[in-house]
């Protein structure tokens, strides 16, 4: 529970930090005791089994055990016990400038819901970042938030950061993992928070051991965040992209065969056109399925922009649309059967499988388009 004038909490997931964890925590407290304000220091105790709570307790730091495993569950763990009004969280590994938290402190004071660190403005010391992580991972992973969530971070991975307690607990964070880090700036952003950014530095750790990140395992489960959480980029945006090209070949193929240069495109240009747009099809569905659950769930905010088209395009309207699709594709079907009879039924040519191939789409169309409409409208029950 928070106790009344506690301005700050210095939040340090721990798990064996025994080697750093006293040089993190005197800095914190003596950042605080130079700031003039009422603090604490949070360990955040993630089973450590090297004396890590003892050292702790022993400075006057706070210690909370986490049972559950994961940085992201000590952190929610630390950030729920905290008793400030403000909490700025740092790895316990010595890396993070807790000597220095007065950028922090004043972008908090001064209105911002979330404050970021940036390393890449502050300085990182040579030794420090892994040149993998350095001009490759982070950058990337950074460019990716910042196009996706229209972010204004040019370090999405920095451990140290400081945020108004209450807006980041009401977002109600799920992630137990690494990719809390950035879960919180993509929930904060998408929630409409102040987000800002404050220069800070990056030391080499004064562990012996090696750091508890995994290099691939970590990055890919933070571009698989980003991703879920970006319907319109993992979905979508691909999706219109299919669809179109998929659209020109089978309308631009549907007279006859096109040559260009020594190139001749037909009927199995068709084929792949056909199966571009049906997947392009699909994963529209898949867009507006995940947007609509995950806006279900709280997850993300819900778009008005897609509450107006569900009201607009009911089931109903959409199994009719499904419906009409489906008898279009059949008729072409017939239509095709009925020239194909008037041959004798011979050996079907190549010219005559354009119409079945319409045929076959607008069939397939339909069929999504009906399952669509009922998975769309399960998200809605309650709303209505």
């Amino acid at each position: 529970m928070q106790e009344q004038g506690c301005e700050l909490s210095v939040v340090l997931p721990c798990l064996n930090e025994a080697e750093t964890l006293e040089t993190c925590v005197r800095k914190a407290q003596k950042s605080i005791d130079d700031l003039g304000i009422r603090g604490e220091v949070v360990v955040a105790d993630n089973g450590s089994t090297d004396g890590s709570q003892q050292i702790a307790t022993e400075l006057g730091a706070r210690v909370v055990p986490v049972a559950e495993r994961g940085y992201g569950a000590a952190l929610q763990g630390g950030i729920s016990a905290a008793c400030g009004s403000f909490v700025i969280m740092a790895d316990a590994d010595d890396s993070y400038a807790l000597d220095v938290l007065q950028p922090f402190v004043e972008g908090l004071r001064g209105g911002a819901d979330l404050v970021m660190g940036d390393r890449f403005a502050g300085g990182i010391a040579p030794g420090a970042m892994p040149a993998l992580h350095r001009y490759i991972g982070n950058p990337v992973l950074s460019r990716l938030g910042r196009l996706f969530f229209h972010v204004p971070i040019h370090d999405f991975h920095c451990g140290m950061r400081g945020f108004r307690r209450d807006r980041i607990v009401a977002l109600g964070l799920r992630t137990r993992g690494m990719e809390f880090a950035s879960e919180m700036i993509v929930r904060a952003a998408l929630n409409g928070l102040n987000i800002t950014e404050v220069p800070t530095t990056l030391q080499p750790d004064g562990r012996s051991r090696a750091p508890h990140l995994n290099t691939w395992r970590d990055g890919w489960r933070h571009l698989r965040f980003l991703l879920a959480f970006s319907p319109r980029w993992l979905f979508l945006y691909p999706a219109l992209t299919l669809i179109t090209v998929g659209l020109v070949g089978l309308i631009g193929l549907a007279p006859g065969p096109i040559t260009i240069g020594d190139v001749s495109l037909d009927i199995q240009t068709m084929v792949g056109a056909a199966t571009l747009l049906i997947i392009g099809l699909q994963m529209v569905a898949l867009a507006l399925v995940s947007r609509a659950y995950a806006a279900r769930l709280g997850l993300l905010p819900r778009s008005p922009r897609l509450e107006t088209l569900l009201d607009r395009f009911t089931l109903e309207w959409g199994v009719i649309v499904g419906i009409l699709m489906g008898v279009a594709g059949l008729l072409a079907f017939v239509v095709a059967t009925v020239r194909w009879q008037r041959t004798g039924f011979g050996q079907l040519a190549i010219e005559t499988m354009r119409l079945p191939l319409f045929g076959m789409v607008l069939l397939v169309a339909g069929a999504q388009v009906i399952g669509s409409s009922f998975m769309l409208s399960l998200t809605r029950i309650g709303d209505q």
